[in-house]
């Protein structure tokens, strides 16, 4: 009963092309590298330290450790998730899907935001933001460690080889993917949504009332919509910054 332009990962490629050329690809690229700059540079060093406590080794020890680390990550860098979101959201409005921010750039975006609900709106949708990174980093640090340490008692791969790390980085992916698309669906319509003067969302309360209206309406499925973008992102997204994680650590 509505339009739907974006109809798969492939034809919303064509669609985005066509209304905002190839460049329209990378919109909020440069939101999108201050995000992950922040939060996975604040979730990787809080991680670092807990192993080097030695908080890891008790049992389920990676995945609470992972769980904490995503957290602060995805507070410090929520603001930037904010914009990035916004700026993504942006096209013409015969395409256009959820609500329309109009941000100029990045830059006008944090200022616009600002001007009209103060400090505590650059951290507005920080409730989706939480539990998404949250088990997304439990998830992605505790499975990569698992798997990479499978694959060498198995000696499919030596140890510290980067064939274990690749390994234990595909495992990864999809077990993030599967977890992290719900809580992905809820974020971006958290962030997205148009705002009340006084900051209120106009269509979700909160964290449990995005969840409650998008299963009474659009069923339990509307939970993983998306899920193919996700995965294309996620996974080599989370191949690559383990590996290299993995081997400046060693460094």
């Amino acid at each position: 009963t509505y339009p739907r332009p974006y109809r798969g990962v492939l034809r919303a490629a064509v669609a985005v092309c066509r209304a905002d050329g190839l460049r329209g690809l990378q919109k909020g690229l440069a939101a999108g590298l201050l995000y992950q700059g922040l939060m996975n540079g604040v979730r990787f060093y809080c991680y670092s330290h807990a192993e080097d406590a030695g908080w890891t080794g008790d049992p389920g020890g990676t995945v609470a450790a992972g769980a904490v680390a995503g957290a602060v990550g995805a507070i410090v860098g929520s603001p930037a998730y904010l914009v990035k979101t916004h700026l993504q959201a942006q096209t013409l409005s015969a395409m256009a899907v959820g609500h329309q921010h109009n941000h100029e750039s990045i830059s006008s975006a944090f200022r616009s935001i600002y001007q009209q609900h103060g400090v505590v709106g650059l951290w507005r949708g920080v409730t989706g933001a939480v539990p998404r990174v949250a088990v997304g980093s439990a998830v992605q640090l505790a499975t990569f460690a698992s798997a990479k340490d499978w694959v060498c008692e198995r000696q499919w791969f030596s140890k510290g080889s980067w064939a274990a790390v690749l390994a234990g980085g595909m495992v990864s992916g999809v077990a993030v993917a599967v977890t992290m698309t719900p809580f992905d669906v809820i974020s971006t319509r958290l962030y997205n949504q148009p705002v009340d003067a006084d900051g209120s969302g106009k269509l979700y309360r909160g964290f449990l009332d995005c969840v409650l209206q998008i299963s009474s309406k659009e069923g339990l499925l509307g939970l993983y919509k998306g899920i193919g973008a996700v995965y294309l992102r996620l996974g080599p997204h989370t191949v690559l910054s383990l590996f290299f994680w993995d081997k400046l650590r060693n460094m």
